[in-house]
């Protein structure tokens, strides 16, 4: 198309120029009034054809492929395909029919999300039924790019709509064949790397054959129906209330335990007490006269007891 527009823009130039020419010619008359410039006039309009034709000849015969591009050429006198890649290329003229096929690498998006992907105004996730038979929608992206020295036989058998009539129905088959095989929990898990690894391996084996090389199919999002989203998340709330009902339950014997324990710990210390009472009766006595104040020396227990604290007391000081 660009060496097209040059021939076309050359083509007006010469035509302009022309028009300029023949009418300054046209303005040229002998003494009798008689115009001279006919014949002028008639060769430069045959020079300006001339000159149109060659351009048009040159911007058909000569054709410049750009870089990562390769033009498919098919000359209809001989029935037979050619392959020019980048740069200059020669193209018998009035007899060859083109196509340009851009070889570097390609993306293919299938996307639910609006604005994305080569059907960007309609939901185009892949959607799938997992091993339990749930619907998954998949997005994903394919790079991809056409083995140069199969480009004829796929434009021979497929042509340049070659995306939707290969790629797109082997990606959607290998996806379902692979997602029906794991539990939806997986599909959503870590096991999601061992599943795109999985749909990479077989959707190479699938369509390289023919020439169309996958460099990654990669798994964008996994999304799910609006009912097993709401699913999810009921049995997320009710696993995190399990959890703390549990660290409840956990909390409250561990306090128990501290209690039994702690019984136990006073048990022990009042078994000893009694032990010391049982063999020193008035070590009891000693306990309550040491809580004492030092000004006191004589407590009336009843009316018949009164108790001589100096003799306690004096032990207590030695």
């Amino acid at each position: 198309m660009g060496g097209l527009f040059v021939v076309l823009v050359l083509a007006v130039a010469a035509l302009a120029v022309w028009g300029q020419l023949s009418k300054r010619m046209a303005r040229v008359h002998d003494a009798s009034g008689h115009s001279v410039g006919g014949i002028e006039v008639g060769r430069a309009a045959v020079l300006v054809a001339a000159l149109v034709l060659a351009l048009v000849l040159l911007g058909t015969t000569f054709r410049v492929v750009p870089v990562g591009h390769g033009l498919v050429v098919f000359n209809t006198l001989s029935k037979r395909f050619s392959l020019a890649t980048e740069g200059i290329t020669f193209v018998p003229p009035m007899v060859s029919v083109t196509a340009l096929y851009d070889l570097r690498r390609q993306e293919y998006t299938m996307s639910g999300t609006t604005g994305e992907g080569r059907k960007a105004n309609i939901d185009d996730s892949l959607w799938s039924p997992t091993k339990e038979g749930l619907q998954v929608g998949i997005d994903l992206t394919v790079w991809h790019h056409i083995d140069p020295k199969r480009l004829v036989r796929i434009h021979q058998t497929i042509g340049p709509d070659y995306e939707e009539k290969v790629l797109r129905p082997a990606v959607r088959s290998v996806i379902r064949l692979v997602i029906s095989e794991y539990p939806v929990m997986d599909v959503y898990s870590e096991k999601r790397a061992d599943i795109q690894n999985e749909i990479n391996s077989k959707i190479k084996r699938l369509v390289e054959p023919d020439g169309f090389i996958i460099d990654e199919l990669v798994l964008r999002d996994v999304r799910f129906t609006p009912e097993f989203t709401k699913a999810i998340e009921a049995k997320t709330i009710a696993q995190q209330s399990a959890e703390q009902m549990k660290y409840t339950l956990e909390k409250e014997q561990k306090e128990a335990e501290r209690k039994v324990i702690e019984a136990r710990g006073r048990a022990n210390a009042i078994e000893v007490i009694n032990q010391a009472l049982a063999q020193n009766p008035n070590y009891i006595k000693y306990l309550y006269v040491d809580k004492l104040s030092d000004k006191i020396a004589v407590i009336v227990s009843d009316q018949n007891t009164i108790m001589d604290l100096k003799g306690i007391l004096d032990s207590r000081h030695k």
